[in-house]
């Protein structure tokens, strides 16, 4: 008789943080790693905006120290905004939450950036909790000329 594993089981792994068994490649839910980033990326506010002469992106990073905050590039057309708000560990004598409705961990964001985008000029500022990434745009390429052939008479 073979073993079926109830979806509620896999559902409660997760929520508990279970270790996966190596065993157990049949299983077809996603990774846990992947969940939480997906669950960081949905949680995580932005606007796209295209100028003239760049693309901002305007994400929304509260709490979060401007020097906590990672704008990286990856595989040469992926912009990823990150970082993680973590909950004040002050701890006192008779102190409980009554409501806990802040989100903590993880923030994330990736972007597809478009052929044009110029990954030497980029910056980044964070004021407020606002975290704006700006990308300049590359210059249009030259339109070809044609080439002229001088004709000879022979």
């Amino acid at each position: 008789m073979e073993f079926v594993r109830f979806p509620i089981v896999s559902i409660l792994e997760d929520m508990l943080e279970l270790p996966e068994d190596h065993n157990e490649k049949s299983r077809n839910n996603p990774s846990r790693s992947y969940m939480r980033d997906a669950k960081a990326m949905a949680a995580t506010p932005a606007d796209v905006i295209e100028r003239p002469n760049a693309y901002v992106f305007v994400v929304d990073m509260p709490g979060i120290k401007g020097e906590e905050i990672k704008v990286q590039v990856e595989n040469e057309n992926v912009l990823v905004v990150s970082g993680e708000r973590q909950r004040e560990n002050k701890e006192s004598e008779g102190l409980k939450y009554v409501r806990m409705e802040r989100r903590m961990g993880k923030f994330m964001r990736k972007f597809q950036l478009p052929e044009n985008a110029d990954l030497e000029e980029m910056s980044a500022v964070c004021h407020d909790g606002v975290l704006k990434v700006t990308v300049q745009k590359l210059p249009p390429p030259e339109p070809k000329k044609p080439k002229t052939i001088q004709v000879q008479v022979a």
